[in-house]
């Protein structure tokens, strides 16, 4: 898949695993590889897109649903894997890697063409990223994982036209769902989740012009459900011409093209 514009597409969302492709021109960049190396080869292929085309895997931070399937795919197709030291040295399952390279958040780096910048979010890991990634006047924002959006997740974000926001759960459906209270508590919090109704802020605070696409991503299976944040968020978007997308756990979901 090369073209001159980005194409982003989510291979899994969730929970039980999460890895985002985005490309453009000769790059091709997985966010995250959550899911068993032959699982992410599957999605892939069920898209188009050859996994042996990969030109680079970045880690935004060290949990197993974003980490599994990272090792086993740099090895066997030999693909740098971007990562922080510190989230490195967290991440104990990711196994050997072919070629390591650390960035930091608040330092731009290139990936061929595109300018990556990653920068620091508000989650119970070691160093946790977000993203944007801009190429050719085209920018994705990319925040999945963050208790809290803070003003400088804003300022990342701000511009895109392109945005894979977490919506992780419902309140409603959180507290009086099955998960013990010290686990309602941590995905309340400061380094837990956001909240449908915290994307829906988000995204109202950060609709221009330039914004396209939305892509609603890290659903809780327990405590959510895709109409919930659907319904939800499209509060924020009033008459726009902005689509509204969900990133889903069990199969890849559409290309979206700019």
């Amino acid at each position: 898949m090369k073209n001159n514009s980005f194409s982003v597409c989510p291979l899994a969302s969730g929970s039980k695993g999460n890895s985002l492709f985005v490309s453009c021109n000769n790059s091709s960049i997985l966010i995250d590889a959550g899911l068993s190396g032959i699982e992410i080869q599957r999605r892939l292929t069920a898209v188009d897109i050859a996994p042996e085309n990969l030109t680079a895997i970045i880690i935004t931070h060290e949990h197993s649903d974003h980490i599994k399937g990272a090792g086993i795919l740099s090895r066997r197709f030999d693909i740098p894997v971007y990562i922080t030291k510190n989230t490195y040295h967290a991440a104990k399952g990711i196994g050997k890697i072919a070629d390591l390279c650390f960035f930091e958040c608040g330092i731009p780096f290139e990936i061929d063409q595109i300018m990556v910048s990653p920068f620091s979010i508000s989650h119970d890991a070691e160093d946790p990223a977000g993203l944007t990634m801009e190429y050719n006047g085209h920018k994705i924002g990319i925040a999945t994982d963050l208790g809290i959006a803070t003003t400088l997740v804003k300022q990342h974000l701000k511009d895109s036209n392109i945005l894979y926001l977490e919506s992780n759960h419902d309140p409603d459906m959180l507290i009086n769902g099955p998960y013990p209270w010290h686990l309602k508590q941590r995905i309340r919090g400061r380094t837990g989740h956001l909240s449908n109704m915290d994307a829906k802020q988000l995204v109202s605070e950060l609709k221009t012009d330039a914004l396209k696409h939305v892509i609603l991503a890290h659903l809780s299976e327990e405590n959510n459900c895709p109409r919930k944040a659907v319904q939800e968020v499209s509060k924020s978007l009033n008459a726009s011409d902005i689509v509204l997308h969900v990133a889903g756990p069990d199969k890849p979901g559409k290309v979206i093209q700019l």
